[in-house]
């Protein structure tokens, strides 16, 4: 893709509105330096200098999009507990809608503290209960969404597993949604069993897409193209879902999309230097549903979502990747 075609396709983005539906965590930062080892046990002292928060999961999401159009709303639980209010100050900050949340004071807070060291991820602690929606919420957030159609022109679903999504929510509002004719995506996660039917396109990874199509774990080809374990998988997918795209992220392989009577087409990786991968299949959904919202090709939304990726994993933390940052990206790319 050119870098015309491509300014043209961002150029439409200002005028989107995205609405991201699922699991919405606080990401939290501790950042330091090992000094020594421990005399209680044999594992690092990690001596804090510095905390850092960032909206997660769904929010994540939202936050990538955010980067491109002002028009993002969020829908998820919040609780009204210390991190519920630091989420809820910092999606405010970033003038992503809150006002379709469920924000309830029973609900504990998802917060995954990640502690860094030397530019290294010493340990993870996660803090969450899995929690449905009750029957009244459920029926509130469909009716919500149903209300805000008509100025709505994509929906993503990311499932990170923490229960707010469930196959009763996914359908309804999916329903709605593709009679509107709107793009649906989803980040699917297949330890959450969710009948995706009918959406427009899923995003998982290689290893979730082998457990959502049932089948046993392959080691991966040295060529994706060469892959046959890989290409049964997304065509069982495809079949499965009833997707029109599916596009399985693979890594420092790139990416593998999948189309209806068509080859599989590999977008290999842009990734130059890989420090963290948090969050960087939050950035994949978020840029491939923006590319299909401004008109691109399911190919040109994947090579937008591949480089944007690719950016992601080269900074610390949970990241997002500005439209200047995408263009200069493809710049390298198209003059190597």
């Amino acid at each position: 893709m050119n870098l015309t075609r491509l300014q043209r396709i961002l150029d439409r983005a200002a005028s989107k509105r995205i609405m991201v539906i699922g699991d919405l965590m606080l990401d939290e930062f501790v950042w330091g330096k090992v000094g020594r080892i421990s005399p209680e046990a044999p594992v690092p002292v990690v001596e804090v200098e510095r905390e850092s928060f960032h909206a997660g999961g769904a929010a994540n999401v939202a936050r990538n999009l955010r980067e491109f159009t002002k028009g993002v709303a969020v829908m998820g639980s919040i609780g009204t507990d210390a991190s519920g209010r630091r989420l809820q100050d910092l999606l405010a900050g970033k003038k992503i809608d809150i006002s379709n949340c469920v924000i309830d004071s029973a609900y504990r807070t998802t917060v995954k503290t990640r502690i860094i060291a030397q530019h290294q991820q010493v340990v993870r602690v996660d803090r969450e209960k899995v929690t449905s929606l009750s029957a009244k919420a459920l029926k509130k957030a469909v009716l919500s969404v149903r209300d805000q159609l008509s100025k709505i022109d994509a929906i993503v679903f990311e499932d990170y597993g923490k229960g707010f999504l469930s196959t009763e929510l996914v359908g309804q509002i999916s329903r709605d949604a593709l009679s509107a004719e709107k793009i649906v995506t989803a980040d699917p996660n297949p330890g959450h069993l969710i009948d995706w039917s009918k959406i427009t396109a899923a995003t998982p990874n290689r290893s979730e897409a082998f457990l959502a199509a049932g089948m046993s774990w392959c080691r991966s080809a040295k060529s994706p193209k060469k892959d046959i374990d890989l290409a049964r998988v997304g065509k069982a997918l495809l079949k499965k879902w009833g997707t029109k795209y599916l596009l399985i992220t693979l890594g420092e392989d790139g990416m593998l999309l999948f189309q209806r009577d068509r080859k599989p087409h590999h977008i290999p990786t842009k990734a130059r230097q890989v420090f963290d991968v948090s969050g960087a299949g939050d950035t994949a959904i978020a840029l491939f549903t923006l590319g299909l919202a401004c008109e691109a090709t399911p190919i040109e939304a994947a090579e937008i979502a591949n480089h944007g990726s690719a950016i992601v994993v080269s900074k610390l933390g949970t990241a997002t990747v500005t439209r200047d940052e995408l263009i200069a990206s493809f710049k390298d790319d198209l003059s190597s």
